[in-house]
């Protein structure tokens, strides 16, 4: 069987576990005050740009996600996101349970347009009763978006003015953000990204690691006794040093950003092969997302041997399913997927 359900179904990266391994035995602080989680942090902040950033390390996206907009947010407020958003679909109302409303709003590619942010601001204080509603309060997106769609750069300046112009903070969830930054026509680099919005995580568990995201909060209102919402969201893991170590290793020498270009490469090279075949997709997708079309009577015969996720019934007896490339995907598999996929 071979599995493109998801980026994160292989252990790590080698380069990963053989930093885990060489500090095995060491004794550090806990918590994340150890020497590693710090040289971590100070190469974020070099690679973003961003020196006066506060970096932090949680373990996984859902956790992350909820602990940023419970820590942004007050109990009247609510966060405005696409209604195929994330923390809209698949976590499990994971925001919801903190208290706070997810307000969505129709997408265009998996992504929110800065006119729709500012149209349901508009409405919210035109209302004579808005007290008596959820107010926005910040905006989330993610960048690449859950249909593999990445934001332009004058999306993202569109989107920003906005929020600044509405004092919404712009959260930035990067669970896939190498393959966004990676993927052709992206146009700017982390840096020029990190600059187009308040807070913003860099992926590691679906780039390569075992498990971790990195939180990076520019500002500085949301900095504030950010700690205390990861200890009381369960994210400050005692074993911190783990965390910090795994984004040595992807960071210190661009290993995140071959990944990140690795997995394209293979998804697009998947994707070529289908449109070579005559398949038609779901979504343009430019990065290790593929969203192909196909008749449902060939996908129950793939299934017996690769591994994909259903998304959608095109109601005509075919589905939109997701094929998704991760560090470990190799040029072999792609291509005997490809061999099992005949020409329309």
């Amino acid at each position: 069987m071979i599995r493109f359900e998801s980026d994160y179904l292989e252990g790590a990266h080698p380069a990963v576990l053989r930093r885990l391994w060489d500090a095995n035995t060491e004794q550090t602080p806990g918590y994340g005050e150890d020497a590693y989680c710090e040289e971590a942090r100070a190469l974020i902040r070099e690679l973003c740009g961003l020196p006066e950033a506060a970096v932090h390390f949680l373990v996984g996206g859902t956790q992350v996600n909820r602990t940023v907009i419970s820590a942004a947010l007050r109990p009247h407020q609510g966060v405005v996101a696409a209604d195929t958003g994330h923390i809209a679909v698949h976590e499990t109302g994971a925001v919801e349970a903190g208290g706070h409303k997810v307000l969505t709003l129709p997408s265009h590619d998996g992504k929110l347009r800065a006119a729709d942010v500012e149209a349901l601001c508009a409405a919210h204080w035109a209302d004579a009763s808005f007290e008596h509603m959820v107010q926005p309060g910040m905006v989330y997106i993610s960048n690449s978006t859950e249909i593999g769609t990445v934001y332009s750069r004058g999306e993202l300046e569109d989107l920003y003015a906005v929020c600044r112009a509405r004092g919404l903070p712009l959260y930035i969830d990067g669970a896939r953000l190498g393959c966004a930054l990676a993927a052709e026509g992206c146009g700017y680099t982390l840096a020029e990204m990190a600059r187009l919005c308040d807070v913003f995580t860099i992926g590691g568990t679906k780039q390569g690691a075992l498990f971790g995201e990195a939180l990076v909060i520019s500002h500085p209102a949301l900095q504030k006794d950010f700690r205390y919402f990861i200890k009381q969201n369960g994210g400050m893991l005692a074993k911190g040093r783990l965390l910090g170590l795994q984004f040595l290793a992807l960071l210190e020498d661009g290993l995140y950003d071959r990944i990140s270009r690795q997995e394209v490469a293979l998804a697009l090279r998947l994707r070529d092969g289908l449109r070579e075949r005559g398949w038609t997709f779901l979504v343009d997708s430019p990065t290790n997302q593929q969203f192909p079309i196909l008749p449902d009577r060939l996908l129950s015969e793939l299934k017996k041997d690769f591994g994909f996720s259903f998304w959608q019934s095109m109601g005509d007896g075919s589905s939109a399913v997701r094929f998704c490339t991760s560090w470990a995907t190799t040029p072999e598999q792609v291509d005997a997927l490809l061999a099992a996929i005949p020409h329309r």
